[in-house]
């Protein structure tokens, strides 16, 4: 079993990528992962006790690491790629040798190219709605299989707080309302921040508390200027311990108009922390039988109005944590290994 990974940061896929590998090894299943040398990935794979092949990798279609990739394939090998780039390498190299091509669909944009999806013998979908999009797009039906993203429960529940209200200067009393994601526009954390303004004659005390960078950070953080909210809404970039900011929240907000499923989520749900979220892709997947508050995507008024509804309500906020935490255990990062090892086995090749 070969993973291919291209990416060099270290966001959800990555992290995904990561714990299927780390589950992987603990059912003793034979692997190794194809990466960029010296990332995060890399690095926690290792760490994990998987062999980690990496390579020079700079550029999302690299001809090193299709080399190194290329060296890899052999009578046995099944190889499973990650990410759209990891995709076309790991086609490049299956080809010539027929070996099953076995990718991961972790977002639920249309698909600009279908090329070498059409060429993969299956595609992980990690969400219903992710799955519901790549059969819009003309994939065959017959190779999309649907396994939901997962998580480690026990890191999640067992997380210290980080020091962030200390570091913010927040108040103990003060609500605070979490949110972890890459700023980039699919995650639309410019509704949260009109929300957060909308909110604020109501819950005056409230605090947002966003985790998270990327391209869109200086726009944001121009919009927080804008709008007043400087001292409510707070950008602190990457963190090194997201799960640290959950054990502080009262709550956690999700913002996105397209989202893959979102295991930020999932991380709340397990810690029972009640959840304001979008209705985009498969978060409602997560959030069913009551385990949070659904709105529309792009919908500021609505947002806001969910977030204060959980501030006010006590009862609410303990009914939806309770509900969550229960339901996050049908997401475990073993439950995804164990599901994953399944359409492995699917292949003749795979002992």
């Amino acid at each position: 079993m070969v993973h291919v990974a291209s990416g060099r940061e270290w966001r959800g896929g990555q992290r995904q990528t990561w714990l299927l590998a780390r589950e992987l090894a603990r059912l003793g299943v034979p692997q190794r992962v194809v990466t960029a040398a010296g990332g995060e990935l890399a690095r926690r794979v290792a760490e994990a006790g998987v062999e980690v092949h990496g390579v020079t990798w700079r550029a999302g279609l690299d001809p090193r690491a299709l080399f190194a990739l290329r060296r890899e394939v052999r009578a046995g090998v099944i190889l499973h790629a990650h990410d759209a780039h990891a995709l076309t390498l790991a086609a490049a190299a299956a080809w010539p040798r027929r070996v099953p091509l076995v990718v991961t669909r972790r977002v639920d944009f249309p698909l600009q190219r279908r090329g070498c999806w059409t060429r993969a013998d299956r595609v992980i979908a990690i969400s219903d709605a992710v799955a519901s999009v790549l059969r819009a797009d003309g994939l065959d039906p017959r190779r999309i299989v649907v396994v939901h993203s997962g998580i480690d429960l026990e890191a999640a529940e067992r997380a210290a707080p980080s020091g962030i209200r200390q570091r913010l200067a927040i108040p103990a009393g003060a609500p605070l309302a979490a949110h972890l994601g890459a700023l980039v526009p699919h995650k639309d954390q410019a509704t949260l921040i009109r929300a957060a303004a909308l909110a604020r004659s109501t819950a005056p005390d409230l605090h947002w508390v966003i985790g998270g960078e990327g391209e869109l950070h200086g726009e944001l953080s121009r919009l927080v200027d804008r709008l007043g909210v400087g001292d409510r809404v707070h950008l602190v970039g990457q963190l090194s311990d997201p799960l640290g900011l959950l054990a502080e929240a009262d709550l956690f907000v999700m913002s996105s108009r397209e989202e893959g499923l979102g295991t930020a989520v999932l991380d709340a749900m397990a810690r029972g922390i009640p959840v304001a979220s979008t209705r985009a892709g498969g978060l409602p997947e997560m959030l069913q039988d009551g385990a949070g508050l659904l709105v529309p995507a792009g919908d500021p008024s609505a947002l806001a109005d969910a977030v204060t509804r959980l501030v006010h309500d006590p009862a609410l906020r303990a009914e939806l944590g309770a509900r969550g935490r229960a339901g996050a255990r049908r997401f475990s990062a073993a439950r995804m290994a164990a599901e994953v090892v399944t359409v492995y086995r699917s292949f003749a090749t795979f002992d």
